[in-house]
């Protein structure tokens, strides 16, 4: 006879497990958490992240559909989480783009940053497409 589903045990039940294999040159990558976007981004938070250095890297991936992307410091280290909210300009990122940008400590520890006020200062020769453009397919939002 199976054990009845109480609230108690329902509560103390441990989730499921999902493994799943992921090929992707970029699992590795963790995503910070929480995310820190431009919008939840305290003022005195903000304030610091200007008062720090312009560096430069070169974007590793970015993903519009998933709003963030990593890029490669050109001075070395670990790889620095872009979120699709602290991009400037009008062209969506592409692996291999020069880019401009300011380092913004991520809480809750401070310990890791992420980029924020990330300016694409070399385009690849590739086709970048606008911010207005749609996410899929090919001709320009009318």
């Amino acid at each position: 006879m199976a054990d009845p589903k109480t609230p108690e045990k329902m509560l103390s039940a441990k989730p499921p497990v999902f493994h799943h294999h992921n090929n992707s040159p970029n699992a590795s990558l963790q995503l910070p958490s929480p995310i820190i976007t431009r919008r939840t981004r305290t003022a005195s938070t903000s304030a610091r992240a200007l008062e720090n250095p312009v560096v430069t890297g070169v974007v590793k991936s970015f993903s519009r559909s998933k709003g963030h992307g990593f890029i490669i410091p050109t001075a070395g280290g670990e790889d620095v989480f872009c979120h699709v909210s602290d991009i400037e300009g009008e062209y969506v990122p592409m692996p291999g783009d020069e880019v401009k940008y300011r380092l913004c400590a991520i809480p809750p520890k401070y310990e890791k940053h992420q980029a924020v006020h990330v300016q694409i200062s070399n385009l690849t020769p590739e086709v970048h497409h606008k911010w207005e453009e749609p996410v899929f397919g090919s001709s320009p939002a009318k």
